[in-house]
């Protein structure tokens, strides 16, 4: 077998990890749905679905379970889906640009670019007035914040991540502390919405909000796909990927505004919501290859799976209230992290 070859996976793996993740997507929707306060059997649930899906008529019996289904579940449910793909296939992105499974939009500031944009957009009462106000914003802050982070960081056209890793903390922590004066100084009400979508979470969300973040959405992730071979080529290095005739500077450039168009987008709708693009891409890695012809649609199925389950999680846990859905999240994803970075440590400590 071809070392290339085998360095990328197999092409027979990674057709049948779309299949069963695909599958796994369409099982954990029926199930996320199902399940609630209010719990609906499967099979009542599968058959909503599908009469839904196809515009068939509903028994009069199951009419109040349809308002719920097709209302209140669904939306919500279809939302965390969209945005775990779009956070995972953004730290997919970035984690192939930089050539480094530790990167992340969290990590390197992006997030935290897009969720002040977003506190100061809700906070003046611009989302209220315009659909599109507020995914606007949280791009526009996530964009800015990718191109300075990654501007500080470069120097002498080559960009350390080391260097991008600290200019990103040093980043989270000065626009954490200015989301923290915008609350301060925002009316108690809504300063008490910002701090609950600041916290990550998908109640109340509704098909107006999937319609606001899906364009956007669609708008980050097929161009991402087109570059899935710049970013095979880029896990040469630098110097070999220009010496096959790519544009790095200009990749570079396109990769961090359509990632940073995914993260804006997730944001908007669920708030600040960590390790999802870190860990989904580096589980698929694993499982797929590096190859991001497969790697990036098996990491936006395995990231909106993650995310329905973690969103299921946090509105059934506990029953008398909603946990917020940053919290589960960061259970799951922060062990993992403390794993990848000790994992990092020791492979540098003891090259073979």
């Amino acid at each position: 077998m071809d070392r290339r070859t085998d360095s990328l996976g197999s092409p027979c793996v990674a057709s049948w990890s779309l299949l069963v993740w695909t599958g796994l997507l369409v099982v954990t929707v029926t199930v996320a749905v199902a399940w609630g306060q209010v719990s609906i059997p499967l099979e009542t649930t599968a058959r909503l679905l599908w009469c839904v899906l196809f515009e068939l008529p509903i028994d009069a019996h199951e009419r109040s379970q349809a308002t719920i289904v097709y209302l209140i579940r669904l939306p919500r449910v279809l939302a965390a889906a969209v945005v775990g793909a779009s956070l995972a296939v953004a730290g997919a992105a970035m984690q192939g640009l930089f050539r480094n499974p530790l990167a992340d939009a969290g990590l390197i500031g992006v997030s935290s670019g897009g969720a002040l944009a977003g506190a100061l957009a809700i906070s003046c009462g611009l989302a209220t007035g315009a659909t599109f106000a507020l995914p606007l914003a949280t791009f526009a802050g996530a964009l800015t914040t990718a191109f300075g982070v990654y501007l500080v960081a470069t120097q002498q056209g080559r960009t350390a991540l080391s260097q991008l890793l600290l200019v990103g903390i040093a980043v989270n922590t000065l626009f954490g502390s200015l989301t923290t004066l915008v609350l301060s100084l925002t009316h108690y009400e809504i300063s008490r919405q910002l701090l609950f979508w600041l916290m990550g979470g998908l109640d109340g969300r509704s098909w107006s909000h999937l319609q606001m973040m899906l364009p956007f959405a669609l708008a980050g992730f097929l161009p991402v796909l087109c570059f899935a071979r710049d970013l095979n080529v880029l896990t040469l290095g630098e110097e070999t990927a220009t010496t096959l005739g790519m544009q790095v500077e200009t990749v570079k450039r396109c990769l961090l505004v359509f990632s940073a168009l995914l993260a804006g987008a997730a944001v908007a709708v669920s708030g600040t919501i960590g390790f999802v693009g870190l860990v989904i891409p580096h589980v698929m890695r694993l499982l797929v290859g590096p190859n991001h012809r497969t790697l990036l649609p098996n990491a936006a199925l395995g990231g909106a799976v993650f995310l329905v389950w973690c969103d299921l999680l946090a509105r059934t846990l506990v029953v008398s209230e909603e946990l917020r859905l940053g919290i589960i999240t960061a259970c799951v994803g922060a062990p993992l992290f403390l794993h990848l970075l000790l994992r990092q440590d020791r492979a540098q400590r003891n090259p073979r």
